[in-house]
């Protein structure tokens, strides 16, 4: 019951990432459908009628087992949902992949911390553009210095994400392999775009 379901509007972009309790609840009420590997849709019926091959991960009812979906597909939400990233220590790691912005080491989140580029000391501000993750060597070396002033070069220039939560947590964690086609831009606009009648 610990695995996560990606929730796509009905023109196949990601809204959400739910648990399975919820997405079998969506299901079950006839709000989404599941999707499967040959992105077949199926109502709750037909997808407990499915039978679950070896491997496919299950939950148990009392006379059978239904295998979990991957992908559900919203019958009628259309929006994309309007999230502002919020500007937070989790983040920035995520932003900068939990690597340190100055030596370029990939490090553990408790080995790593937030620096201001141009430091506070010099009229320097807390927001996107300004803020890197940094290894506690790399932060001390650089002290209430710029990166120029403490000779290091900056691997690449802050900016404010353009992901939305959905997309951060696809990328700490290992993805699901059903979602990738909907999480690539190339892909996903596979399934939006506009069909010619010949």
């Amino acid at each position: 019951m610990s695995a996560a379901v990606l929730v796509l509007n009905r023109h196949y972009q990601p809204v959400h990432v739910t648990n399975v309790q919820r997405a079998f609840s969506l299901l079950y009420q006839g709000v989404a459908r599941a999707i499967d590997e040959q992105y077949r849709l199926y109502d709750f019926a037909d997808w407990a009628a499915l039978g679950a091959s070896a491997g496919d991960e299950t939950i148990a009812t009392v006379d059978r087992r239904i295998r979990i979906p991957h992908v559900l597909v919203l019958t009628a939400f259309e929006r994309l949902p309007k999230v502002r990233v919020r500007f937070s220590r989790l983040n920035i790691y995520a932003r900068d992949e939990n690597t340190c912005q100055y030596c370029g080491r990939k490090r553990r989140r408790a080995d790593l911390n937030l620096d201001h580029v141009i430091p506070r000391t010099q009229g320097g501000r807390t927001c996107w553009e300004n803020v890197v993750c940094s290894c506690i060597e790399c932060n001390l070396r650089k002290g209430g210095r710029t990166p120029e002033q403490a000779g290091l070069t900056l691997r690449r220039t802050p900016v404010r994400p353009r992901w939305t939560p959905l997309m951060r947590g696809s990328t700490t964690r290992s993805t699901v392999r059903a979602w990738l086609p909907f999480l690539n831009p190339v892909d996903a606009s596979y399934w939006n775009v506009e069909l010619q009648d010949d």
